[in-house]
């Protein structure tokens, strides 16, 4: 097990059959740290509303959770819209686990970041949530698209992992547009806030990069892509991806211009769909 400083997890989407809760337990297992943020979209109450699909991996990363905050570990709970019920018991705490609306963490070397899930900067979600659950529709069908296809090219002995989501947002500028606008609104934020940066999720696009002086962290997700965000003990971030029960290794980042990004595969939908499903 490796001792980190931090973990930042967002997007687990408990609940739904996209949920990859037995890669998080995998990697929970490989991670010990002194404090874990749920950075939103934890449960996803809004899937459930049409349909549950609670199994026995999603109660283990509960109990796995509680079991850490009973230990020690700091837990904190950072609601994001598909788990927005829970904003109603902001400032309470639920076995040991803090629900906050944001946070700002300190990372070892100094850094001031604000933790948020980021809904607020998408505008689709906040003013025209009929657009937003629709979208989220269209994403589980394409998340469930996607799983009939990897069953098809793995019987057809096809090697490597193909995304028809991430086929058809390759050619449409609008949904990549919409990441960068993102971003930028969630550095404005923390800019305006005198923070040094932000670490959020929502848009399943998880990323470490410098935009503008100031930092970006986004964690990703665990529907498709597995990822998360860790920081050592001398307050450098990593971005993890879990694989296989191990995790992947990543290029580096070279620059601005290159950012480590990784994008999910399911979340890479066409157009205003994507942009609706968060």
């Amino acid at each position: 097990m490796q001792q980190v400083r931090t973990l930042f997890l967002s997007d687990i989407h408990l609940g739904t059959r996209a949920c990859q809760a037995e890669h998080l337990l995998e990697f929970l297992r490989d991670y010990q740290a002194e404090q874990t943020y749920l950075i939103g979209d934890i449960v996803d109450f809004w899937a459930m509303h049409r349909s549950i699909c609670w199994l026995p991996s999603h109660n283990t990363v509960v109990q796995k959770l509680l079991r850490r905050a009973r230990h020690g570990e700091r837990i904190v709970f950072i609601p994001g819209n598909h788990d927005e019920v829970l904003r109603d018991y902001v400032g309470n705490a639920f076995g040991g686990v803090e629900v906050l609306s944001e946070a700002i963490h300190e990372t070892a070397d100094g850094k001031r970041l604000l933790l948020i899930h980021g809904d607020i900067f998408d505008q689709v979600t906040r003013h025209h949530r009929w657009v937003a659950v629709l979208g989220d529709v269209a994403y589980n069908q394409l998340v469930r698209l996607n799983l009939w296809l990897s069953w098809v090219r793995r019987k057809l002995g096809c090697s490597g992992y193909w995304s028809l989501a991430g086929y058809a947002k390759r050619r449409i500028k609008t949904a990549l547009n919409f990441i960068f606008d993102f971003e930028d609104s969630a550095i404005h934020h923390a800019r305006e806030r005198g923070l040094d940066g932000v670490v959020c999720g929502h848009i399943h696009w998880a990323t470490i990069k410098e935009v503008g002086g100031l930092l970006y962290v986004n964690c990703g997700d665990w529907v498709d892509s597995c990822t998360a965000i860790v920081e050592h003990f001398d307050g450098r971030l990593e971005l993890v991806v879990w694989g296989a029960g191990r995790p992947l290794a990543l290029p580096a980042a070279a620059d601005d211009d290159t950012p480590q990004a990784i994008p999910s595969p399911a979340a890479e939908a066409a157009g205003v769909a994507m942009k609706a499903s968060r």
